[in-house]
């Protein structure tokens, strides 16, 4: 039972994300500029946090 409601919540978010692509293509790309965004600016963070450990955790 709970397979098919997980299902469901994903036909439905795919469906939501295509509405919001087709019906305003400017804003999607804001979105998925705003993820990657966010997706750089953690890794530019791990990498100042394994370069910390690496010195020494000075």
């Amino acid at each position: 039972m709970a397979v098919q409601g997980k299902k469901v919540a994903l036909y439905a978010l795919v469906v939501f994300v295509l509405y919001v692509i087709i019906t305003d293509p400017a804003k999607a790309a804001g979105y998925v500029q705003i993820g990657f965004e966010g997706i750089s600016s953690a890794a530019k963070a791990i990498g100042h946090f394994m370069t910390w450990i690496a010195d020494g955790a000075k």
